[in-house]
């Protein structure tokens, strides 16, 4: 029995990008266009300012993507008072979710700094996971989705590693492709030029799930709750989310709620 991902897509791919500059209309229309998901997380402070999109736009320009906190002012969460985390993270929440229309939930760290103490403020702010900048250069899921570590920053090689996962080795299981970055850092036309090419190697897989950060969070959690037999012939599913896994060849939908039965 081999877990899949919906609709049984063998492999997923996720971007997440910070800071909500005016180059993200750019490179969100990029997504679009090869129907691509990403997150976006935004520093609710920064918004109407120069050099960064305006609160009135923020609904449509990602509408087919994710809405996630970077904190209002973009802050080192390591150095602020709990009181602090609270007005940065629970504001930034607040005055996000006006704008997107449905509860936010994800968060990349500001400079990338965290710690055990920021972690347990966050959950209890409703935050579920959030990314880390530090790379590791594979496609395996998150052990601890508090410290989320992508695959690469879009510089690192992405042609090359788009290739090895679109054609993984059979023993690699769920592979996650993670690209993060600024759309600031996109300086040249040469920069969107590349970035342009790997969209276009990315997508249009058959075998691949174009997903949020928050989706893919909850469908791995969802997976990760299943309720086996010991001899693994019977699983229910206690989540809200379907979950897909693969017996003799055949893709098999496991709805929420839902307890399937295999032969032995």
């Amino acid at each position: 029995m081999e877990i899949l991902y919906p609709e049984g897509k063998r492999g997923t791919v996720t971007f997440s990008y910070d800071d909500g500059q005016v180059n993200d209309r750019r490179l969100a229309g990029l997504f679009d266009r090869y129907g691509l998901r990403a997150t976006f997380h935004l520093n609710s402070g920064n918004l109407d300012r120069d050099g960064y999109v305006t609160s009135r736009e923020v609904p449509s320009l990602y509408r087919s993507h994710e809405i996630a906190c970077h904190g209002i002012h973009h802050p080192y969460l390591t150095h602020l008072s709990a009181e602090q985390i609270v007005r940065e993270i629970y504001g930034d929440r607040a005055a996000l979710e006006q704008l997107a229309g449905y509860p936010v939930r994800g968060l990349s760290y500001p400079f990338g700094e965290y710690s055990a103490e920021v972690i347990r403020a966050l959950k209890a702010l409703g935050i579920e996971y959030s990314r880390t900048v530090r790379e590791h250069g594979g496609f395996r899921i998150p052990e601890d989705f508090m410290a989320w570590d992508p695959t690469c920053h879009h510089g690192g090689n992405v042609l090359e590693k788009a290739d090895k996962f679109l054609n993984p080795p059979g023993y690699l299981k769920l592979p996650l492709f993670y690209i993060w970055g600024h759309s600031f850092e996109f300086r040249t036309e040469d920069d969107w030029a590349m970035m342009e090419a790997f969209c276009k190697k990315i997508s249009g897989s058959g075998t691949v799930w174009y997903a949020t950060n928050l989706q893919i969070k909850r469908y791995l959690c969802a997976v990760r709750s299943l309720v086996w037999s010991t001899d693994e012939t019977m699983v229910y599913n206690p989540s809200a989310v379907s979950v897909w896994m693969e017996e003799n060849g055949r893709p098999l939908e496991l709805k929420a709620g839902q307890t399937l039965t295999f032969s032995a």
